[in-house]
């Protein structure tokens, strides 16, 4: 599957749509009009007649095949600095499933006549804005016309996993090794998330390894574990809470008594726009619930009312009721360090109001300050490193759609050339002008 276990997902992970992939129904059509070129200068027994070639000095012209050319295919990413490198075993198996060609309606399988190279995914590559040192991720040996058509969707997958795996990774950084939930499912297409959440995990484990880290992934859907067994997870939705009637301490309640205890309770406390109140109301209904329950001797049942954490949601068009106006729309609006720091003290000193006997103080106030402040809404790694610049009480990030990013600072474009041609029996480096045969320690055979 990766670096992390030094073994790779196959296609009854990714279950390709190899039919039509062979067609070339997910390639740009210009491959397919030089697939349909090549093939036919092969039947017709064509050789090169050209008179502007670029072989070297000594090298013939003469009887060379062009339909049947050679060539040597490099993979690699123009992401400027550090890419954490995912997608990597998807075009592997693109490659080993749909190379070969039709003869009438039956395809021949020529897969087995590529010499093939690559990283694991998990691997990371460094580029300097020099095209000419890139780092290829896949490197592939044998006739081009028999695996042109797989360019296209193999570049995609490589682009978008890398892509999310690096704004994941750039996000725990900045984090500091905070936990950082994957929230962008809703700002793409469903098909996207089993990809995605794949991309994910690779980039934790990658962080965890560079930093001597821990940390586990927390995805929101099923779908974004499909690839490697995780499943999702989350909080109560503001839907939820409109159910009942914006009364966020009864559907905590409620979430809490029908849900197991393996799920963690965490209360969305921005629906009513005043998050230090509404936490303060689920603190007090979870807790005395709690109470109960263990005076009782029903601990089992009683887990089921531990408050794991809240999580502020504030819009950024509104500022909180418990933040005091400045007149900065930085530092009043939406979630603002001032906000957690608010609901950080109320929910610390909350065990203080409530009337207990003396043999309960100390659990009630571990009760609550062990409750975590999960927070969302437009965070990036420039918003995450100005929270930890001034030490806000943030447990944990919640972040969507910027994982997704692609600008100029995340572009993770792909690309892949032909760097040599076989002549005579020789490999020649034909790169176009301005690239070059790119090396890469990590490449290791895989058939």
């Amino acid at each position: 599957m990766s670096i992390f276990d030094n073994k790779r997902l196959t296609n009854e992970t990714f279950k390709l749509d190899i039919e039509r992939m062979r067609r070339g129904w997910y390639s740009d059509k210009y491959f397919e009009n030089i697939n349909r070129m090549l093939i036919s200068l092969s039947k017709d027994a064509y050789f090169y007649e050209g008179k502007y070639h670029n072989l070297p000095n000594g090298i013939s012209p003469e009887k060379i095949a062009v339909g049947d050319i050679e060539v040597e295919m490099q993979w690699f990413t123009r992401r400027m600095g550090k890419t954490t490198v995912v997608g990597v075993d998807k075009s592997l198996e693109m490659i080993r499933h749909c190379t070969g060609y039709f003869d009438g309606d039956k395809f021949i399988d020529t897969s087995d006549k590529l010499e093939v190279w690559a990283v694991h995914d998990g691997t990371t590559v460094k580029y300097d804005g020099d095209p000419t040192k890139v780092q290829p991720v896949i490197k592939v040996r044998g006739r081009y016309r028999d695996f042109a058509l797989i360019e296209t969707p193999s570049l995609g997958i490589l682009t978008r996993s890398s892509r999310v795996a690096t704004n994941v990774y750039e996000t725990l950084v900045a984090s500091r090794g905070k936990p950082v939930l994957f929230f962008p499912a809703r700002f793409d297409m469903h098909e996207v998330q089993a990809a995605d959440g794949y991309a994910y995990n690779i980039a934790v484990q990658r962080f965890n390894l560079d930093k001597e880290s821990d940390l586990g992934p927390f995805v929101s859907t099923d779908a974004q574990g499909d690839w490697w067994g995780g499943a999702g997870g989350g909080t109560v939705a503001h839907a939820a809470i409109a159910s009942f009637l914006g009364d966020t301490a009864e559907a905590m309640m409620q979430f809490a008594n029908i849900l197991p205890a393996r799920i963690p309770r965490i209360a969305l406390v921005d629906f009513n726009n005043d998050s230090v109140r509404d936490t303060l109301r689920v603190l007090d209904s979870l807790f005395a619930k709690y109470k109960e329950l263990i005076d009782a001797g029903s601990k089992d049942e009683a887990e089921k009312y531990k408050l794991y954490g809240v999580r502020l949601d504030t819009s950024g068009s509104l500022r909180d009721v418990s933040v005091q106006p400045l007149g900065d729309v930085a530092l009043d609006l939406g979630v603002n360090p001032r906000l957690v720091f608010n609901v950080r003290q109320a929910i610390d000193n909350a065990w203080e109001s409530w009337n207990l006997p003396d043999r309960w103080k100390e659990a009630a106030r571990e009760y609550c300050r062990s409750v975590k402040i999960v927070v969302s809404g437009g965070f990036n790694p420039e918003k995450i490193r100005k929270f930890e610049k001034l030490e806000v009480p943030v447990d944990i990030y919640a972040v969507g759609s910027y994982l997704f990013n692609n600008s100029d600072a995340t572009s993770t474009d792909y690309t892949s050339d032909v760097v040599r041609v076989k002549i005579h029996g020789e490999w020649i480096d034909m790169a176009k002008v301005g690239r070059k045969v790119g090396e890469n320690e990590n490449l290791e055979r895989v058939w």
